[in-house]
């Protein structure tokens, strides 16, 4: 068998799954994506095992760990997706933005003095958390 025919198998699984994490915006059909690639990299080293004829056969033994993380980054993966969705309601990769903290700037008072103490008036304090509260809902 040529070398050619799973080598270019593998360019389209690996370009499909590339696309898919690319294009896509649900956070599982990403994780499928990415699975797709992994896929198209396992078919590599075997199909180059195979030709090189290596009598330890180690493309095959690191398929077989590759196989292994991958289910390993599934499993943890889906636990990451369950838990966004449980929390947002939707799986959108786009709207995972939303997650990122704040920038220091925003979320620190205007008058901070060497030691890292605020200078402002303790009496503000309520006021500028309850309006850190409003910009985080």
């Amino acid at each position: 068998m040529h070398l050619a025919y799973p080598a270019v198998l593998a360019v389209l699984l690996f370009c499909t799954g590339l696309y898919g994490v690319l294009a896509r915006r649900n956070a599982i059909l990403v994780l499928m994506s990415v699975e797709l690639m992994l896929n198209a990299v396992n078919l590599n080293l075997v199909a180059f095992d195979v030709w090189l004829r290596d009598a330890l056969h180690g493309g095959q033994a690191l398929t077989l760990f590759t196989i292994a993380i991958a289910a390993a980054e599934i499993g943890i993966g889906l636990a990451i997706v369950l838990a966004v969705y449980r929390n947002r309601g939707s799986s959108d990769v786009d709207r995972l933005r939303d997650t990122a903290e704040t920038d220091v700037a925003e979320a620190l008072p205007d008058e901070w003095d060497a030691d890292g103490d605020t200078t402002a008036d303790q009496a503000t304090a309520p006021a500028g958390k309850a309006k850190k509260a409003e910009a985080t809902a």
